[in-house]
């Protein structure tokens, strides 16, 4: 078991929905951080069970159980709330969760679009609450650190969205020949979930490279709304995904219709992100991985972005590879709950990516 020190308080979390893939990697990250202790954790299919029955990689880090209990109830037990659920669930509980008073952090799309009534095209669902989404931060530190400071509630970006924020966004204080980005995104099959379904089979899913989305992906106005944020501008974006034969990570392709020399586009690359630690900026001719690689980033907290220049037709082609399950969700996640309760910024997500995977 994971041995703390110290004598400041523990900070009290639940997470709901907790048998899930994001749900294991919250629990992954937070059992060895020294500022929390894991107080419940819920799933209704495997509750009494161990929870290293269900993430194996969790034997000998916890004796936890899983819960079958409700999200109010859990916010009586906690300080912080994570909602680990399906889009168009947390939206079920959170009114009620604000009530409370309890601090959540949300890790479904359900509060991430500061438009309401984009909900009804995007997502399916006409979304009844705009007044608490205005209360929500977007949970990405890198743009919006000063925020989370003083938030008590937090939507965590989506996968896809987060990749290509992090590697379109530097980019959009040049002048550009067309306000259209394209973005072509390559995501691991843990993207989709731990549920089952036919396209989920080993069979189906080995050596396939499949274009499970190739418009109308629902991170699109996600990815609008912070570029607008972070540049001032109006874009609009192209996003095409697929679904390619690796468990964990995404890569975004991004076609960005403006052009300046290398030199220059490293130093705005370098001064948008100044010194942030989990921001690298892959370049490198001598080695493997010239480019950003989803292979070199799994298990981290990592976002790495690079790019080349296209000539012929005067492009910036930007690369962002990240691990879908921390950079695109769980670690962002904790990265925004170590800033809005003010611990240490890069507690329990230091660990470096594994390699060979």
């Amino acid at each position: 078991m994971w041995v703390r020190t110290g004598e400041n308080k523990l900070l009290k979390v639940g997470i709901v929905g907790g048998s899930g893939y994001v749900g294991g990697e919250l629990i992954r990250l937070l059992v060895g951080h020294n500022n929390v202790e894991i107080v419940s954790v819920s799933s209704t299919s495997h509750s009494g069970e161990k929870i290293s029955r269900v993430h194996p990689d969790l034997y000998g880090l916890t004796d936890l159980k899983f819960e079958n209990i409700s999200p109010v109830d859990m916010a009586g037990k906690v300080d912080l709330i994570f909602l680990a659920l399906p889009h168009g669930t947390s939206i079920k509980y959170v009114p009620d969760l604000v009530e409370t008073g309890v601090k959540i952090i949300d890790m479904s799309a359900d509060f991430r679009l500061k438009d309401h009534t984009l909900y009804r095209q995007w997502y399916g669902y006409d979304h009844g609450y705009p007044d608490i989404i205005k209360k929500f931060v977007y949970g990405m530190p890198e743009l919006h650190r000063e925020e989370i400071k003083n938030a008590k509630f937090i939507a965590t970006p989506g996968c896809i969205a987060s990749s290509s924020i992090y590697s379109i966004a530097p980019f959009l204080s040049l002048d550009t020949d067309s306000n259209i980005i394209n973005v072509d995104a390559k995501v691991g099959s843990s993207g989709s979930g731990s549920g089952l379904d036919e396209s989920k089979v080993f069979s189906e899913r080995f050596g396939s490279v499949r274009a499970y989305k190739p418009v109308g992906h629902r991170h699109t106005p996600e990815i609008e709304q912070e570029l607008e944020y972070a540049s001032g501008k109006k874009v609009k974006i192209a996003l095409s995904a697929h679904s390619v034969n690796m468990v964990r990570g995404i890569l975004t392709t991004s076609s960005i219709y403006a052009y300046q020399d290398e030199i220059s586009l490293w130093a705005l690359l370098k001064k948008f992100y100044g010194n942030e630690k989990f921001v690298r900026l892959i370049m490198d001719r001598k080695s493997n991985y010239k480019y950003p690689d989803p292979k070199t980033v799994v298990g981290s907290n990592f976002v790495d972005i690079g790019f080349a220049l296209d000539r012929y037709v005067k492009r910036i082609v930007s690369f962002g590879a990240i691990d879908n399950l921390i950079k695109g969700a769980a670690g962002n996640a904790v990265q925004s709950m170590n800033i809005m309760n003010g611990f240490p910024e890069y507690e329990s997500l230091m660990a470096p990516s594994l390699f060979p995977v």
